[in-house]
C-alpha cells in the first residue's frame, strides 16, 4: 500500500461535522466570505479523515472561478489534500478542469498568484497534473518578479526530482538561467539543484565565481557550503581547491554562515591552522550572540573540538579567549564555559586565568542577582580546581576564597573550606598561610555550619605559639564563660563584660566620680521641639515598647538559638588543641591552665544547653560528645589521645584518596578508548564505505543520521537497523482466532512515540472503512487520527499513529478496531500498550552536595518496599541500577565489603530536564546466607508521575525477579 502524503495538520477536536447538501449548499449560494469560511470547515473535515468526493464538482464549478486571494491560497491546500485518484488508482476526470485552472493562474499577471501556484506544484505526486503544466513552468523562469523566478526553480527542481522525464534538461535549464541571474534568493534555489541533480555543473559554477562568493548574500553561501562540504568529503583531492573558500566565509557578515564554515572547516583539515581558525570564529559568536540558545550550542561544538586529542593541543592557547564568554549574564553558559576553559587550561596560562577568575571574583561583590550566588560558587570551584590541579598558583587563591568565608551565601563558603581542607592536607607547606587567613576570617562567618567546619581545620592543623592564638579568637566569637551566668546579667540588665568593654572604649573610660552614668544619661534625654520652637510633650503611656534586639557574640548566638551541633564540634576542637599543647609545653602548670580554661568552656557549653535559656535545649547525642573530651582532658588515656590526634587525619586522608581515585576511574572511562583490530575481527563493511581512510573529519550527515535512528539511546545504527531488535518492540493487540488480527511495532525517539500497526484481514470478507480508533492515558497526545483503510479477503495493511509525549510517566494506549462489512459495523477491543519510563530516562551524576539539596527541594516522595528473590546485596543493587537506568553516587569502595547493610544513593535524569534521586537502605543477616535481602527505597522527584512511575518500575522488576526465581 502507498504511503499517504504528510501533510499540515490542523487539530480540531470540538468540530462538528455537517452534511455534505449543508456544505454543497454554502459553496454555491454563498456570498465570498460565507464561501471562505465553508472551505475552511472542508479542509477542516477532510484533514480529519472525513471523505466527500461529491464536493469536488461543486467547488470547480462555483469556488474555482473566483478570483479571491484568499480562496485561491485556501483553494491550493484543498487540492493538495483532496484525494486525487480513484479507487483503482486512475486520476479522477474532474482534476484534468483542475490542471487547466492552474494553468491559468500559471499566466496570471498578478506575481502572488503565480508564485504561490508554483509552489503547490512543488507538492503534486501526479505526473499527468504536471505534464501539461510544463511549458507554463518554463515560461516563468522569465518573468520580470524574483518571487515567480524562485519558485519556479523550486517546481522544476521538484519535477526533475521526482519525474526527471518531464523535464530532462534541467539542469542545463537551470544551469543557463544561473547565469543570467542577479537576485540571491533566484540564485540560492538554482545552485540548491545544481548540487543535488548535477554536482559537476554547480562546481563549475562556483569555480567560476569563487572569489566573488564573499560578496554573495547568507542564503546562497549556505548552500556553497554545503556544497564545498559534499564535494571534498566523497573527493578528498578537492580540498586545496575550496578550503581557501572556506577560510573566507569564515569572516561573512552571516553568523549561520560562520557557524556552518567552522564546522565545514575541521572536518576537512585538522591543521593546526584550521582548527585555530574554527575555535576562534566559534567563540566570536559565543560573544557576539545574544541568543543563550545559540551560545550553548556553539560551546557544545567546542566542547566536542576539545574531545579530539590532536584539536586539544591547539585549543590550549585559546583558554584566554574562551574566558572571555563569562561576559554573558546566563548561568549555564558560564558553567560551561568555565569547565572548558579548566579542561584546556595548561602551565603556562594558568596564572593569566587565575587573574580572570579573580577579576571576576570581585565584579560579584555587592551585586544582587538571582544567579550571583550560584556564579561564585562556580568561581569558587574552578579557583579550587584550579590549585590542586596547579599547586603553584595555590598561594595566590588562598587570600582570594578565603574571602568568601564570610559571604551570606552558604553553598560557596562550604566550597571554600572543601578547598581549604583539601589545600592543607595536600600542601603542609602553605598551612601557616593558610591557618592566619583562617584565624582573621573567623570572626566574620555568618553561618553554624561553615563555622563548624572551619573549627574543625583549625583544631586538626594549628600548631605551635598558634593554639592560644586560635583559643582566643574562639572564646572572643563565644563571649563571656560562665555563659548561663552571662545570660543571666544580661537579662537582669547588669552589663556583661563585654558591653563594660564597649562602653568603655567609646567613652574612653570611667572617671572616679561616677560621670560616666551622668555622661550616658544625658546623652539618653531628647529635646523634642516643634517647627514654631515650643517645646511638645508626649505622655508615656502613649509611647509603644521597643523591643530591644540582643546582641551576641556569633557561636553564643548558635547555642542561644538551640543549635548545639556546634557546640560538640567545639568541644573536639578545643580538646585537640589542648592535647597538642601539652605535648609541646614542658611547664605543668602552663599545661594545667589552659586545660582548666578549655574545660570551663566545655562544661559552660553543657550547663547552657540544660539551663533553659536557649530557644532547644542540648541533645543526648551533644551531650555525650562534651562529656567524652571532658573525660578525655581529664584522664589522657593513649586510646582516646590517637584518636583525637592521629586518627582523624588518617580518616580524611583516606577519603580524599578515595574521591581522587574515583576522579580518576570517571576520567579513564570518558577517555576514548583506542581502536584495536585484531586478525580475527570480522570484517566490517560499513566501516570501508564510510570513508575513514581519507583522514577527514566525521561525516555530520552520517552521525546525524545515525543520532536520528537511535533516538536517545547509544546505540550502533547496526543495531538499530537489525530485526531482532524491532522485533523485542512488538506488542500483539488481538488474537490469533480474532476477525482481525493486529500487532503494533512501538518505536520510541525523544518526544515522539511512532506506532506501526499491521492490521490482516482473516475473513472470507472485505472489511469496509477499516479504522484504527486509539486513546490514551496520561500524558500522551494522539496527533492525528488514523485513516480509514478497505481491506480485501485475507489481505493486510500497515497504519502509522503518531503519539506526543510530555513528561516522563507511565503512559498507556489503548483503542479497538472498527470496521464493516456487508451485513453490520463490528468492533474488535485491541490489548492496552503500556509506555515504558525508562524509554526516557537516562543516568547522571551530580554531586553530593547537589543531591542533598536536590532531596530537600523535591517534595514528591514514594516508598517501595524490597520484595525480591536476591540473596546478595551487590546483586541486587546492580539489577536495581539496570532495571531503573540510574547511576549509583556512592563510590564503589564504599560498598565493598559484606557487612549485612548497604546504603546507596542513585540519581538519574530524563529527556524533559526531570531529575530522579533514590536512596537505597536494604539490609540481611550475615550468619544466614540463604536469607533474602530486605529493606525499602526512597524515591524522590519534583514531579508526583516521575517518583510514581519509577516506583512503579522497581516494583514491576521485583516481581518479575521473583517470578523467573
Amino acid at each position: 500500500m502507498s504511503q499517504v502524503p504528510c501533510y499540515t495538520i490542523i487539530n480540531s477536536p470540538d468540530l462538528e461535522v455537517p452534511n455534505e447538501m449543508q456544505l454543497k449548499q454554502d459553496l454555491e449560494k454563498g456570498d465570498t466570505n460565507h464561501k471562505i469560511e465553508t472551505l475552511k470547515k472542508v479542509i477542516k473535515l477532510l484533514l480529519n479523515g472525513e471523505r466527500y468526493p461529491g464536493l469536488i464538482m461543486t467547488i470547480i464549478r462555483f469556488v474555482l472561478p473566483v478570483q479571491d486571494h484568499t480562496i485561491k491560497k485556501l483553494l491550493l491546500i484543498f487540492w493538495e489534500i483532496v484525494p486525487k485518484t480513484s479507487g483503482d488508482g486512475k486520476l479522477l476526470q474532474e482534476m484534468i478542469l483542475v490542471c487547466d485552472a492552474y494553468r491559468k493562474d500559471l499566466q496570471h499577471p498578478n506575481e502572488f498568484l503565480r508564485g504561490s501556484t508554483l509552489r503547490f506544484l512543488c507538492k503534486l505526486k501526479e505526473p499527468e497534473l504536471l505534464e501539461p503544466l510544463m511549458p507554463a513552468i518554463r515560461a516563468c523562469l522569465d518573468h520580470r518578479h524574483s518571487y515567480v523566478r524562485r519558485n519556479a526553480v523550486l517546481a522544476i527542481f521538484t519535477i526533475y526530482k521526482n519525474f526527471d522525464w518531464l523535464v530532462p534538461d534541467g539542469p542545463e535549464l537551470i544551469a543557463n538561467f544561473l547565469d543570467t541571474q542577479q537576485d540571491m534568493s533566484c540564485k540560492r534555489n538554482a545552485f540548491l539543484m545544481l548540487l543535488h541533480a548535477d554536482q559537476e555543473r554547480a562546481l563549475n559554477y562556483l569555480a567560476s565565481c569563487i572569489d566573488q562568493v564573499h560578496s554573495f548574500g547568507d542564503i546562497l553561501q549556505l548552500v556553497i557550503v554545503e556544497l564545498i562540504y559534499k564535494v571534498c568529503h566523497a573527493n578528498p583531492a578537492e580540498r586545496s581547491r575550496f578550503i581557501r573558500c572556506i577560510y573566507n566565509l569564515l569572516n561573512s557578515s552571516s553568523n549561520a554562515v560562520r557557524y556552518e564554515s567552522a564546522g565545514t572547516l575541521i572536518t576537512l583539515s585538522l591543521a593546526p591552522t584550521a582548527i585555530k581558525a574554527a575555535a576562534s570564529c566559534y567563540i566570536e559568536l559565543i560573544v557576539k550572540e545574544s541568543d543563550n540558545n545559540v551560545k550553548l550550542i556553539v560551546l557544545d561544538r567546542l566542547i566536542a573540538m576539545k574531545e579530539n586529542e590532536n584539536m586539544e593541543k591547539v585549543m590550549q592557547d585559546l583558554v584566554m579567549d574562551v574566558l572571555r564568554v563569562l561576559a554573558a549574564p546566563d548561568i549555564e553558559v558560564r558553567r560551561k564555559a568555565l569547565a572548558l576553559a579548566m579542561d584546556l587550561v595548561y602551565s603556562r596560562n594558568i596564572g593569566e586565568m587565575v587573574l580572570v577568575l579573580k577579576k571576576e571574583v570581585a565584579k560579584t561583590h555587592n551585586v544582587e542577582h538571582e544567579d550571583t550566588g550560584k556564579y561564585r560558587q562556580l568561581l569558587v570551584r574552578t579557583l579550587h580546581t584550579c590549585s590542586i590541579k596547579f599547586p603553584d598558583v595555590a598561594a595566590t587563591v588562598i587570600p582570594v576564597l578565603v574571602e568568601f568565608l564570610s559571604d551570606t551565601n552558604e553553598l560557596a563558603a562550604a566550597d571554600v573550606l572543601i578547598f581549604i581542607r583539601e589545600a592543607i592536607q595536600k600542601f603542609p607547606a602553605l598551612s601557616g598561610l593558610i591557618i592566619e587567613h583562617l584565624i582573621e576570617a573567623f570572626p566574620q562567618i555568618k553561618s553554624s555550619k561553615i563555622h563548624r567546619a572551619a573549627v574543625w581545620i583549625l583544631g586538626e592543623y594549628v600548631e605551635g605559639p598558634q593554639i592560644i592564638e586560635v583559643i582566643d579568637a574562639i572564646q572572643q566569637t563565644l563571649g563571656d564563660v560562665p555563659m548561663v551566668e552571662a545570660e543571666q546579667r544580661r537579662l537582669s540588665g547588669d552589663p556583661t563584660e563585654e558591653q563594660s568593654q564597649q562602653q568603655g572604649s567609646a567613652t574612653g573610660g570611667v572617671s572616679g566620680d561616677g560621670s560616666s552614668s551622668t555622661t550616658t544619661s544625658t546623652s539618653n534625654a531628647i529635646n523634642k521641639v516643634t517647627s514654631d520652637g515650643t517645646y511638645a510633650t508626649q505622655s508615656a503611656y502613649s509611647l509603644a515598647p521597643v523591643a530591644k534586639v540582643e546582641k551576641r557574640p556569633p557561636l553564643r548566638q548558635y547555642l542561644m538559638d538551640g543549635d548545639f551541633f556546634i557546640g560538640a564540634a567545639l568541644s573536639a576542637t578545643l580538646t585537640k588543641l589542648a592535647l597538642r599543647y601539652v605535648e609541646l609545653q614542658p611547664d605543668s602548670s602552663a599545661q594545667n591552665r589552659l586545660t582548666t580554661r578549655v574545660m570551663l568552656i566545655m562544661s559552660s557549653i553543657l550547663h547552657l544547653g540544660k539551663s533553659g535559656f536557649p530557644s532547644k535545649p542540648i541533645t543526648n547525642d551533644d551531650t555525650d560528645r562534651i562529656f567524652i573530651c571532658l573525660r578525655t582532658l581529664s584522664e589522657r588515656t593513649p586510646e582516646a589521645v590517637s584518636v583525637f590526634m592521629h586518627y582523624c587525619r588518617e580518616a580524611l586522608g583516606k577519603m580524599l584518596d578515595a574521591q581522587h581515585d574515583e576522579d580518576q576511574r570517571v576520567l579513564k572511562e570518558k577517555q576514548r578508548a583506542t581502536a584495536k583490530v585484531q586478525p580475527d575481527d570480522p570484517v566490517l563493511f560499513a566501516q570501508l564505505s564510510n570513508g575513514r581512510d581519507n583522514q577527514l573529519g566525521e561525516n555530520v550527515f552520517e552521525s546525524s543520521l545515525n543520532q536520528a535512528l537511535a533516538g536517545t539511546k547509544t546505540a550502533q545504527l547496526s543495531d538499530i537497523s537489525s530485526p531482532n531488535n524491532k522485533l523485542n518492540k512488538v506488542t500483539q493487540l488481538t488474537g490469533f482466532s480474532d476477525p482481525v488480527y493486529a500487532e503494533a511495532y512501538v518505536n520510541v525517539n525523544q518526544y515522539d512515540i511512532v506506532l506501526d500497526v499491521l492490521i490482516v484481514n482473516q475473513t472470507n470478507d472485505t472489511l469496509q472503512n477499516c479504522t484504527l480508533e486509539l486513546a490514551t492515558l496520561g500524558d500522551l497526545k494522539l496527533v492525528e487520527r488514523p485513516h480509514p483503510v478497505v481491506l480485501a479477503p485475507h489481505d493486510f495493511c500497515n497504519i502509522k499513529a503518531n503519539v506526543k509525549v510530555s513528561s516522563t510517566e507511565n503512559g498507556i494506549i489503548f483503542g479497538n478496531i472498527v470496521y464493516d462489512t456487508a451485513l453490520n459495523t463490528n468492533v474488535v477491543v485491541l490489548n492496552t500498550i503500556h509506555i515504558d519510563i525508562m524509554d526516557y530516562i537516562i543516568p547522571a551524576s551530580c554531586t553530593d552536595t547537589e543531591f542533598r539539596q536536590m532531596w530537600q527541594d523535591f517534595e514528591w516522595e514514594n516508598k517501595v518496599t524490597v520484595n525480591t528473590s536476591f540473596t546478595d546485596l551487590h546483586e541486587y543493587l546492580r539489577h536495581l541500577l539496570k532495571s531503573t537506568n540510574m547511576k549509583c553516587l556512592t563510590p564503589e569502595k564504599a560498598l565493598s565489603g559484606q557487612c549485612g547493610f548497604m546504603a546507596a544513593n542513585m540519581y538519574a535524569k530524563s529527556i524533559f530536564g526531570e531529575n530522579a534521586l533514590a536512596n537505597l537502605s536494604i539490609e540481611k543477616p550475615v550468619d544466614d546466607p540463604d536469607s533474602k535481602v530486605t529493606g525499602h527505597i526512597r524515591i524522590r522527584a519534583k514531579s508526583q508521575g516521575m517518583a510514581l512511575s519509577l516506583g512503579d518500575k522497581i516494583s514491576s522488576s521485583q516481581k518479575q525477579s521473583v517470578q523467573a526465581a
